[in-house]
């Protein structure tokens, strides 16, 4: 279907012979094409789906009749326009050129279209070819999915354009490197947690910016603990035991002691859950608190544990500090009014006396 399609009306959708008769020319006389001495009309013309596309025909003053058709539908003869598409327009119609414009172009508009001109009572005509291109344009995309580690998945990206686009699949991630596939099937076969994130599907053909569209896939897998370490605490002080857990779903994390789950509320006792990490927390450490503690991360897909243990931690005494200040040795004073070391370092003892109250003062302050 042409630029007029069925807007025209009956009389008015003439095929070549009517316009040998409009042309005046005897029907035994062929119409010729392709005559050097014929001005030829412009080369192939291509614009883009919604612009307006320009028809020039070169003519000379030996021109009696002019028009032009597309196919075996007259859209202009001269002056007088024979096609009702209000998209058609006459641009120029002079002694040198020939010219209509058919304004926001589709692609049913693609096609032959040819300028007739009568001389000397022959016909001649000349052909040019409208090309339409077409932005490319994702017309049907796989849904966001979730699936669990080790299966199967096809990701679909179907793309339309003219000329028909490359559609390449990427997956967007730190250590994803290039392309996964250039088609419009995507196929990871037995997926892993490292494979999820986003899939993004790009369709071009050069006639527009690519258009790009994503896919979430989320890939489920049991809890794994990441970290778990035990934790030294004196006797009265605030301790944390910590416990980290990757999975997908998050984890629900669970506290055992003894076969016997903590639960929050317990006097002393604080546990505090997070996506990915548990914390148990003791505000005043007792002897009782000290021990092995498991700690349990579960989702739909299965459970993992690991045993971490509070011991205690001595804090240091009085008498560990004066030992401590006792045993460190003070180095030589070298500075003015400096004592010589003689006499086995009975000189150096004598020139240390006044730091004695120093040290008194330290052991009553602790």
């Amino acid at each position: 279907m042409g630029v007029c399609g069925y807007l025209f009306l009956p009389w008015k959708c003439l095929v070549v012979v009517s316009l040998r008769l409009l042309f005046l020319v005897p029907t035994g006389v062929p119409v010729r094409s392709g005559d050097a001495t014929f001005p030829k009309a412009m080369d192939n013309v291509t614009v883009r789906q919604g612009e307006s596309a320009t028809l020039r025909c070169t003519i000379d003053n030996r021109v009696t009749r002019v028009a032009w058709l597309n196919r075996s539908t007259i859209l202009y003869a001269g002056n007088d326009k024979w096609c009702l598409d209000p998209r058609v327009v006459l641009l120029s119609n002079t002694q040198t050129q020939y010219s209509i414009e058919i304004q926001n172009v589709d692609v049913y508009d693609e096609g032959p279209y040819t300028c007739s001109v009568q001389t000397d009572n022959h016909p001649k005509t000349s052909r040019v070819h409208l090309i339409v291109q077409v932005s490319p344009k994702i017309v049907e995309i796989s849904s966001d999915i979730s699936i669990n580690e080790g299966n199967n998945i096809s990701l679909t990206c179907i793309a339309t354009g003219r000329p028909e686009p490359t559609v390449t699949w990427r997956h967007i991630s730190p250590k994803a490197v290039g392309f996964v596939s250039e088609d419009e099937y995507l196929e990871i076969q037995g997926i892993t947690r490292e494979q999820s994130g986003d899939y993004e599907c790009s369709a071009s053909n050069d006639v527009a910016a690519p258009v790009v569209r994503r896919v979430k896939v989320t890939v489920n897998y049991p809890p794994y603990i990441s970290e778990a370490k035990g934790t030294g605490v004196p006797v009265g002080q605030k301790g944390t035991l910590q416990c980290e857990a990757s999975a997908v779903p998050s984890a629900e994390f669970q506290w055992y002691k003894d076969d016997k789950r903590l639960v929050e509320g317990k006097k002393g006792v604080k546990v505090e859950n997070r996506p990915f990490l548990s914390k148990l927390t003791f505000f005043n450490v007792s002897e009782h608190d000290y021990g092995n503690y498991t700690c349990v991360a579960s989702n739909k897909l299965g459970h993992t544990n690991a045993s971490i243990t509070l011991f205690e931690l001595n804090e240091p005494t009085s008498s560990t500090l004066l030992q401590e200040v006792k045993t460190t040795t003070l180095p030589p004073w070298k500075g003015p009014g400096a004592v010589s070391e003689v006499n086995n370092g009975t000189s150096r003892r004598a020139g240390c006396i006044w730091l004695l109250p120093l040290l008194v003062f330290l052991l009553l302050k602790f």
